[in-house]
């Protein structure tokens, strides 16, 4: 039975390698027929493709609008904060209560915000006149509308009491302080706490996000301000009304902005000589995400032209005959139209540019032109004794299944990163683009692309200069010419010779390949040294794995030298001692006058630093020394003499009551309260630990809450969001390869290049994490697009090392080297020089996109031509069945030889027994 099931094993294998060579030679049967139809008709593929680029790229101009809405780009698009936010908003409107929600930089609506430093390391407080002036400045601010002039106080939000613009309450500090340098006093008079101070109406305010850089007055027990080096100032402008309040809104953010930019630089003496002004507004943080994309135009455009300069010289030849310049520059050329179709398509199906699809160019660039070289090599590895179509043909058979293998993955990875399972807009934006692309690249290479390559290759086979197309001479012609003619027009080789494939190995790259770099790299002693090196990148990159970071801060992806890159670092700086203020919104009843609910809610809001109704109404009871334990009491004081004294009225906004008509009762059904964390200057990282914190408390809770500031939005479950593409697309990379283990001809292939694609993605992780590049949604598609250029540049590799039938491994390793090496070199360097323009352009998205896809192109040509050279000579597959086959040949050979041998011989003896036996014969003759 045993030797029953293996025979039946055996059977059921060589059943699945006939099927599976049955697959692959349909494929190459297919693409040899494509090749040859493309060869038949080189006009049409040439004219469709040219025709589709005029017309779409027609509507890039005519449609182009950029996306205007960062938070849906860069925000998570499904997250408990935007619900929460909802929820606050239904309960007590935002728009209303922004300026107490302090937000850094997602402040939601309109408005206008000022850092003012003291220069050469002064005082702000003693700057009190000057900050004033400023303050005064802006809020005479004139818009012109439609012949009606507009300033802040008819923008502003207005205060529910008097109907009044809501200021910060700095302001009232300045004033008091100016106040009392008029009257010969100095600033000291005037008391200034920190964070929380008590102003001259004896309200108590927090002024820790309003006054930056603060050292304290020593042995002070309330914490008395003695230097403060910036002041924070922000205008609240209106946002819910009709659109015409939003225009004139908008106009105002351009007038401060520009107020702002002549404080700045003005250099003739004025009254703000000692204060550096920086100025912030809601559109800052769009209008330098947008600048990224107008700062590179003219990089992208030195970029073509390098690419371009690059695969012109890599595809030359001193054969003049068989060097293709030309193919390398129509090759990049076709990718660059193929990227306008696609842009044209982008743009049809109402689609909004923005930055981060700044990388598609470069990314579809280095598939597409990956795609060219092969074609390229493949031409090279072709009979020239056959017809010029016949060629095509074949380089289309040898190329385009491995091609089309990869651009396949490429659309299912980035196809998975569209998906409904990635959570950011931008993220799924870019990848629905590069599906596009992608799929316009691969129908460009075979049709413009072949169709262009069948013309080189009539002009070859004609014997044409590949450069000036015009007849190359006669030998007898060429030796009566200068040396230089002879070197411009010689094809290097005599006519004679002129049918033979040896030529094309005089390509300087694979000339170099073939007679040193390969021999070199297998040679024994080099092993230990590539084993060495392996060692080390696999454990910095580990290391850089342990090391991963958030990289949700918006400032990430702004131009470099942007304001509100700029205003970021100076509030990090001398305003990150405290968080952004948290909303607590309490959204259903519950006994506020009773103990053990106050002390739950104390022991809630404890570590934090509490601006709330309650902490000030119990210490009015206490003033007063009333008791309120019982409901009836609490609500009739509460209604009836706190939120009427001049210091508490302000809290009215803080309360919802409900007026209960059964009994005529009030009832607290909601109320608000706002919470500080201390943070250091680490502080987004340490508000995403806090959000982390109080999330499951708000599910699990008792008292029913929700804790809620604007920058939450942006920050909720980022991390878990932006990874999730990465993870989808690698799981479905992973997926694919194992499924179609039983559909390749070697199982070991698909193996080695998971391994392969996996040890290159671990060290760009690593690498680019120990380059200080955070996990943000340029670095995911960065992440994204290195599986792909991975498996683009190590498969063919492995596949032709893998079906190799050589003696030795070594050379399964040199052959593949040989027939792939040039395409991956000239693919890898023009990706490289086209990137290394990036590094000019003033932005962080640039930056990250330029360090992670130098990482990609590094660490891909690091394994093709160093790592996988040395660890395929270890390891399977064995090439040992391919030598035994030839050697059973070979003796078969030997055998058929002796057998000739020994008929021979019997042939010799038969000959001289006749000779003896008829020696008379011999004489006559």
């Amino acid at each position: 039975m045993c030797f029953i099931g293996g025979d039946g094993a055996s059977a059921s294998w060589i059943l699945w390698r006939m099927l599976r060579q049955v697959i692959h030679r349909g494929l190459k049967a297919s693409f040899y027929w494509l090749g040859l139809f493309v060869s038949r008709h080189p006009v049409f593929f040439l004219t469709v493709p040219a025709v589709l680029t005029i017309i779409f790229g027609s509507t890039v101009l005519s449609r182009f609008k950029p996306e205007t809405d960062l938070e849906v780009l860069v925000a998570p698009t499904h997250s408990l904060a935007k619900i929460e936010r909802s929820l606050a908003n239904s309960l007590f409107p935002i728009d209303q209560s922004k300026h107490k929600l302090y937000s850094d930089l997602h402040t939601p609506g309109r408005y206008g915000r000022l850092i003012l430093l003291a220069r050469s390391g002064g005082n702000i407080l003693e700057l009190a006149d000057q900050v004033l002036q400023v303050h005064k400045q802006v809020l005479d601010l004139r818009v012109n509308y439609k012949g009606f002039n507009y300033t802040f106080a008819h923008l502003c939000v207005l205060s529910h009491r008097d109907k009044r613009c809501l200021l910060d309450d700095i302001i009232t500090i300045f004033e008091d302080i100016r106040q009392a340098v008029l009257s010969n006093s100095t600033f000291h008079k005037v008391p200034v706490s920190y964070p929380n101070t008590t102003l001259k109406d004896g309200r108590v305010s927090f002024i820790g996000h309003q006054l930056g850089g603060v050292s304290f007055s020593p042995n002070s027990r309330d914490q008395q301000v003695k230097f403060a080096r910036a002041v924070q100032i922000t205008y609240y402008l209106r946002n819910h009304g009709p659109v015409v309040q939003d225009a004139i809104a908008e106009r105002w953010e351009n007038e401060f902005c520009a107020l702002v930019s002549r404080l700045s630089t003005a250099e003739a003496p004025h009254a703000t000589d000692q204060l550096h002004i920086q100025s912030l507004t809601s559109f800052s943080l769009w209008q330098d995400f947008h600048q990224t994309g107008v700062l590179a135009k003219g990089e992208v455009l030195v970029s073509l032209v390098l690419v371009l300069l690059a695969a012109t010289i890599s595809s030359s030849m001193r054969d003049c005959l068989r060097g293709k310049p030309f193919l390398g520059l129509l090759g990049v050329l076709t990718i660059c139209i193929a990227n306008v179709t696609a842009a044209g398509i982008f743009f049809i199906s109402d689609g909004k540019f923005n930055s981060t699809l700044l990388g598609i160019p470069f990314f579809a660039m280095g598939h597409g032109t990956k795609g060219v070289f092969e074609l390229l090599a493949g031409w090279r590895r072709t009979r020239e004794n056959l017809p010029f179509k016949e060629r095509v043909a074949d380089a289309f058979a040898d190329v385009m299944v491995c091609y089309t293998m990869t651009s396949s993955l490429y659309i299912i990875t980035f196809g998975m990163g569209a998906s409904p399972f990635t959570n950011i807009e931008s993220v799924k934006i870019f990848c629905q683009s590069m599906c596009v692309a992608i799929l316009v690249n691969y129908f460009y290479v075979f049709s413009f692309y072949g169709s262009c390559l069948v013309f080189a290759g009539q002009l070859e086979q004609n014997r044409y200069h590949s450069v000036f197309c015009c007849k190359i001479p006669s030998v007898e012609y060429l030796d009566r010419q200068p040396t230089w003619f002879k070197t411009m027009m010689s094809d290097g080789h005599d006519l004679s010779t002129h049918h033979d494939s040896v030529p094309y190995q005089n390509h300087f790259i694979q000339h170099f390949l073939r007679e040193h770099y390969t021999e070199w790299i297998t040679n024994t002693y080099v092993k230990p040294f590539v084993v060495i090196l392996y060692l080390i990148y696999a454990s910095f990159s580990f290391m850089g794995c342990l090391q991963i970071s958030d990289g949700s801060n918006i400032v990430n992806l702004l131009a470099s030298n942007s304001p509100s890159v700029s205003y970021a670092l100076t509030q990090q700086k001398y305003f990150s001692n405290y968080s952004p203020v948290i909303g607590f919104y309490i959204y259903e009843p519950i006994e506020y006058w009773n103990s053990t609910v106050q002390e739950h809610l104390k022991t809630l809001s404890h570590g934090f630093n509490k601006i709330s109704w309650m902490d000030n109404f119990f210490h009015y009871l206490r003033v007063v020394n009333v008791s309120a334990s019982t409901k009836s009491d609490f609500i009739t004081i509460l209604k009836g003499s706190f939120l009427r004294s001049p210091e508490y009225q302000h809290f009215t906004e803080d309360i919802i009551f409900s007026k209960n008509r059964e009994t005529d009762e009030y009832d607290i059904i909601a109320s608000r309260m706002y919470l500080v964390a201390r943070t250091t200057e680490k502080k987004r990282e340490e508000v995403v630990e806090l959000l982390e914190k109080l999330r499951p408390l708000m599910l699990i809770n008792s008292i029913k809450f929700i804790a809620f500031n604007p920058t939450f939005v942006f920050m909720d479950r980022y991390s878990s969001s932006v990874i999730s593409p990465i993870l989808t697309s690698g799981f479905s990379v992973l997926t694919i390869l194992i499924l179609t283990f039983f559909l390749v001809i070697n199982p070991l292939g698909n193996f080695w290049l998971i391994l392969t694609v996996t040890s290159v993605e671990l060290g760009v992780l690593g690498l680019m994490t120990l380059w200080n590049v955070g996990m943000d949604s340029i670095s995911i598609l960065c992440l994204i697009y290195t599986l792909n250029f991975a498996m683009d540049h190590c498969a063919p590799h492995l596949y032709t090392f893998v079906l190799a039938t050589e003696h030795t491994r070594t050379q399964c390793i040199k052959l593949a080297l040989e027939e792939h090496g040039a395409a991956i070199l000239q693919n890898t360097s023009c990706f490289v020089i086209g990137i290394m323009p990036l590094v000019f352009v003033p932005s962080n998205l640039t930056y990250t996109l330029f360090k992670c896809s130098l990482l990609t192109a590094g660490c891909t040509v690091l394994h093709c031509f160093v790592i996988l050279p040395v660890f395929l000579t270890f390891f399977p597959p064995s090439k040992k069945r391919h030598k035994k086959k030839k050697r059973a040949k070979r003796k078969e050979r030997e055998r058929e030889r002796e057998r000739e041998r020994e008929r021979e011989r019997e042939r010799e003896e038969i000959e001289c027994i006749e000779v003896r036996e008829n020696p008379d014969h011999v004489t006559n003759v």
